[in-house]
């Protein structure tokens, strides 16, 4: 049975940093793509950044440069690693694989206060 466990969200000030974690259980990560989702309110979910099998990673253009996705194939985790946040990052963060499971965790809530 799949399970994903994100965490490591907060409340912190713009121009912060954050480390997201996301704990997979079900499947194995080191054959898989997993990608960073995250939901705004009153927006709809987007996508963050998915790192491939083989290490390839992509950002959408408003993290490119501020957040870096990352494995731990080991630990079955994966982590979202986000610099010089911004009071747009504001949203609930989740986790999946790449293509989505019709299944979403219950994310975890980052703050960005100016």
């Amino acid at each position: 049975q799949v399970q994903l466990v994100e965490s490591g969200g907060g409340r912190v000030q713009a121009g912060g940093s954050l480390t997201l974690s996301c704990a997979v259980s079900g499947f194995r990560i080191s054959i898989k793509s997993m990608a960073w989702y995250r939901q705004a309110p009153g927006k709809a979910r987007e996508w963050v950044a998915y790192i491939r099998s083989d290490g390839t990673t992509n950002y959408s253009d408003s993290v490119k440069g501020r957040f870096t996705i990352s494995r731990d194939n080991a630990k079955n985790t994966v982590y979202l690693q986000m610099n010089g946040l911004k009071s747009e990052d504001t949203a609930v963060y989740y986790c999946n694989v790449l293509p989505v499971l019709n299944y979403w965790a219950q994310g975890t809530q980052v703050t960005v206060s100016s």
